[in-house]
């Protein structure tokens, strides 16, 4: 039964969102600290704030007008170029480009939470131990954690190096965030503890409670997988693919898309003119034939018509799989559901849910609103979530931290009780 999913609360931990598209800051909190879902909550273990960038100019205000109105531990959360809540109604919204503030208040008993802020600036040598890694996070062991929540500053440089470290202190613990959205206002993106700063914020949660992620990156393969044969940095230079009857070792890739293109049908020829894309295999170097999640979609940044080169959003190294793909509402819609089908289908029961989208996913993809968030209501009804619509997705894929685009990126909190229950089979009975 989910009864206690329906009330976003459990025995033990609980979970209320609310969301407020009021074109006034004061009017919006005010709105928020009206809402039902939110009225007498009283003290939270953790608040989350998601802004969207109308309010770039007062995000030093937000933090202040929260607190006079609601209690919390810990706060932590950025501004974005939208915002993802419930309304008033219980329903699910994604406020794209316009004034909008998302709070989810819960209460974990029996978690270690601990927010931690980093000066991406300054970051541990990942040559080195693995111990200061774990002490950017505040931990002295990475193994009391459970899972991350990431944050960080469009600004900020390094943002690989720090996912790589975090991965090596941190290993397979899954790390979900987004990179807030650009603005025109001073003093950063980040809204941690009670200032706004830049550089990365975090909260590392352990203890009772656990993280599970879902990563939807929304693009479909067209032709075969090729193999890297020259590159340098982020271009390649030459490809080599056994699908292709008329494709010579050495080939320029671009030949390489023209033969592929050839092969499409009218409409996904359309389609190519501006949802093309390029996954780099996963693992990277594997001869094993490969599935839809193997790849890590990268946009493609130019195309050098000299010497028919592509520049990708990636290094690439040579032996390297690539595979064009494409992206298009109906291969996002039908990936995410059949993911959020998989989560349901390990029956824990989420207390809430994060999700982290890309600015060109919600109307701007699928041509009407509410679409992701949706899914994920029909999966779980009545499911407390809170998100953003991000510069960048941080989010893993066969247990390595990304960074994304295109993508949403889901952190399901579970207890974690339930959750090794789940993942862990019990033995059948004794004859």
């Amino acid at each position: 039964m989910l009864s206690w999913l329906q009330r976003g609360q459990s025995r033990s931990g609980a979970w209320r969102s609310a969301l407020a598209s009021d074109a006034s800051l004061e009017q919006a909190i005010q709105d928020l600290d009206q809402q039902a879902s939110l009225r007498g909550f009283g003290m939270a273990d953790l608040a989350v704030v998601f802004v969207s960038t109308s309010f770039a100019s007062e995000l030093s205000r937000v933090l202040p007008l929260l607190q006079r109105r609601f209690q919390a531990t810990h706060w932590l959360g950025c501004c974005g170029g939208g915002v993802i809540g419930v309304d008033r109604h219980g329903q699910s919204c994604e406020l794209e480009q316009q004034p909008a503030v998302g709070l989810s208040l819960i209460r974990l008993p029996g978690a270690i939470l601990q927010p931690f802020h980093v000066d991406l600036q300054n970051l541990p040598d990942l040559d080195g131990p693995r111990e200061p890694w774990c002490q950017l996070a505040g931990m002295s062991r990475g193994d009391a954690i459970n899972g991350l929540l990431l944050l960080v500053d469009p600004s900020s440089s390094g943002i690989k190096d720090f996912l790589s470290g975090l991965d090596y202190g941190f290993a397979g613990v899954p790390k979900v965030g987004g990179i807030a959205a650009p603005h025109g206002g001073a003093g950063g993106s980040l809204l941690f503890q009670d200032r706004l700063c830049t550089g990365a914020i975090g909260l590392a949660i352990g203890g009772d409670w656990t993280v599970q992620a879902v990563v939807a990156q929304g693009c479909r393969p067209i032709g075969p997988v090729f193999e890297v044969q020259e590159a340098r940095r982020n271009v390649v230079l030459k490809l080599r693919a056994h699908g292709l009857e008329t494709t010579a070792d050495g080939q320029v890739p671009v030949a390489c898309l023209q033969e592929v293109i050839a092969r499409l049908d009218a409409t996904d020829r359309e389609l190519v003119r501006h949802s093309l894309f390029i996954g780099l295999a996963s693992n990277s170097f594997s001869l094993a034939p490969h599935s839809g999640d193997d790849f890590l979609i990268r946009a493609i940044v130019g195309v050098d018509p000299r010497n028919g080169a592509i520049a990708i959003a990636d290094s690439v190294r040579v032996g390297q799989r690539l595979q064009f793909h494409l992206r298009d509402g109906s291969t996002s819609r039908a990936e995410l559901q059949h993911l959020l089908e998989q989560q349901r289908r390990t029956r824990v029961l989420p207390l809430g849910a994060f999700c982290f989208a890309c600015v060109g996913r919600g109307r701007g993809l699928y041509g009407e609103p509410d679409v992701d968030s949706g899914l994920c209501r029909s999966a779980y009804p009545e499911l407390p979530i809170g998100g953003l619509f991000c510069s960048g997705e941080i989010g893993p894929i066969h247990g390595v931290t990304h960074l994304h685009g295109f993508t949403a990126s889901w952190s399901f909190l579970v207890p974690k009780e339930a959750h090794q229950s789940a993942a862990v089979p019990s033995p059948p009975p004794r004859s």
